[in-house]
């Protein structure tokens, strides 16, 4: 198996900002409160470096569309809007998130905090399911703009 380069990276990082972030709720579940923002700082590192990979692909490279079955590609298509829904709306929560813990708003931090944990998750496993139906299960299709990667036009 073949795998591309950038977006195996990329989806490593992903993950490894997934797994920090659970990393950090149970420390903070532990009351280690410096442990829980060393690890929360370190997962919104793993997600900055997975965001300028994937958009320093999506401007230099492209972005790559489904290459599977064409009675599946409806299917992937309303799955991959999911995951980019969650995975803006994770990134919004996310710097507000930690704005909140660094500012020591720790009401508001403690009421989001879970709420954007849980929607990063989602947002990391649609993702990792995305990369594994473009590269992994399916050969990727073309590579080529993000509007026509995303919607086939």
């Amino acid at each position: 198996m073949n795998l591309p380069i950038l977006p195996t990276i990329s989806t490593t990082f992903i993950v490894l900002s997934a797994v920090t972030v659970a990393i950090g709720w149970y420390l903070i579940k532990q009351k280690k409160i410096e442990a829980h923002k060393k690890a929360m700082t370190t997962a919104a590192i793993f997600a900055l470096i997975f965001f300028i990979i994937y958009m320093s692909r999506t401007m230099f490279v492209g972005n790559t569309s489904f290459g599977g079955p064409d009675d599946v590609k409806i299917y992937y298509t309303i799955f991959l809007i999911f995951h980019i829904f969650l995975a803006t709306t994770g990134a919004i929560f996310g710097v507000i998130t930690l704005y909140l813990g660094y500012k020591n708003k720790i009401a508001k931090h403690r009421k989001l905090g879970p709420i954007t944990s849980i929607i990063w998750f989602f947002s990391a496993i649609t993702g990792v399911a995305v990369y594994f139906l473009l590269y992994v299960f399916y050969k990727g299709g073309e590579t080529t703009s993000m509007l026509k990667a995303i919607l086939g036009f």
